[in-house]
């Protein structure tokens, strides 16, 4: 029974910077990972590409064949790997069943709207992948209380929409601590509590539409997503090793990996830990490390890091071998 993530989110939120990453680390941990490309505008993709949608249809000969925009190339694209669905299902029996990153297009109307993505995912499902939708969103939108209520909208209307295991990420964590102070706790944002606190924020950041009516609507939303409470959002930082074990370890309890997995008695001590509870972070915890004293902590790993790797070079000489490498997430350069 194959498993794998159906990477999704705005653009600029990091999709694809996630899906190299996550393979590293999946290779790190001994993980068997392939990544598909479907993103018919993604030309160069910084990781290794199993399955590439561009194989079947490109935006390019779209735009120029059919003399469509990008947006309704994409939809275009879509639309035809949905109606060609034999290729993909003859590129994934290749695979096996490795675990897999679908790297999926930017546009939101995607996962928000349009059903050919969802049709597609359905139709995966019936070949026995168990997904689990993973939705990334800039953590700059918590730096003003309009964009961090409409990413909450577009949370859930794509859970809504794809009807799937869900979990939603704030990308790049580790740079917020450079934005203007939040006037909440992290926990606050990732919690989705009450957003009634953010009607005064939401007033003064748009002094020109402040009205009653103004007012009524930024409730009637916040009580609309109260009603539902479904969002809540994971933090990561795609660099940081603890940060993407963490995530890695709430998807595999979201999907079910964690309960029936494919790794076998010679697990890693990094494969231990995935399926260890001790790995779970709290909100304190996250405050604590990315904001209230994220120097120190940096600092703490890097030494941790330095240690680690002395031992694993003391245990390789002693063994007459090579050290074996850490687990170590880095960007490839394009």
């Amino acid at each position: 029974m194959p498993f794998g993530q159906l990477v999704v989110g705005s653009p600029g939120a990091g999709k694809s910077t996630y899906c190299d990453g996550m393979h590293q680390f999946m290779g790190a941990i001994g993980r068997q990972c392939s990544v598909i490309n479907l993103d018919p505008a993604n030309d160069h993709t910084s990781y290794p590409c199993a399955v590439d949608i561009r194989d079947l249809v490109t935006l390019e000969e779209i735009m120029s064949d059919d003399r469509l925009g990008p947006n309704g190339g994409i939809l275009y694209a879509l639309e035809e790997l949905e109606n060609n669905f034999e290729w993909l299902e003859t590129q994934l029996k290749e695979i096996g069943d490795d675990y897999v990153l679908f790297d999926c297009p930017g546009q939101v109307e995607l996962y928000t709207h349009h059903a050919s993505l969802r049709n597609i995912f359905f139709k995966l499902q019936k070949l026995g992948y168990r997904l689990v939708a993973v939705h990334l969103s800039d953590c700059f939108c918590l730096t003003q209380p309009s964009l961090y209520i409409s990413n909450i909208l577009l949370a859930l209307r794509a859970m809504l929409q794809l009807d799937l295991p869900h979990v939603n990420v704030l990308t790049k964590i580790d740079r917020i601590a450079d934005y203007d102070p939040l006037p909440f706790n992290l926990d606050f944002y990732t919690e989705v509590q009450d957003l009634s606190y953010l009607m005064p924020a939401l007033d003064a950041e748009s002094p020109a539409l402040r009205s009653n009516k103004f007012g009524r609507l930024n409730q009637a939303i916040a009580d609309l997503v109260e009603q539902f409470g479904l969002v809540n959002f994971e933090v990561l930082a795609i660099e940081n090793k603890k940060s993407v074990m963490h995530l890695l370890r709430v998807i595999d309890r979201a999907g079910g990996y964690v309960f029936g997995t494919a790794e076998g008695a010679n697990d890693t001590v990094w494969q231990i830990a995935m399926r260890n509870e001790s790995s779970m972070v709290d909100a304190v915890d996250i405050q604590e490390r990315w904001i209230d004293n994220k120097a120190e902590y940096d600092e703490r790993e890097r030494l941790e890091e330095e240690e680690a790797d002395k031992v694993r070079q003391a245990q390789a000489e002693a063994a007459g071998g090579q050290p074996q490498p850490g687990v170590t997430v880095k960007r490839k350069a394009k």
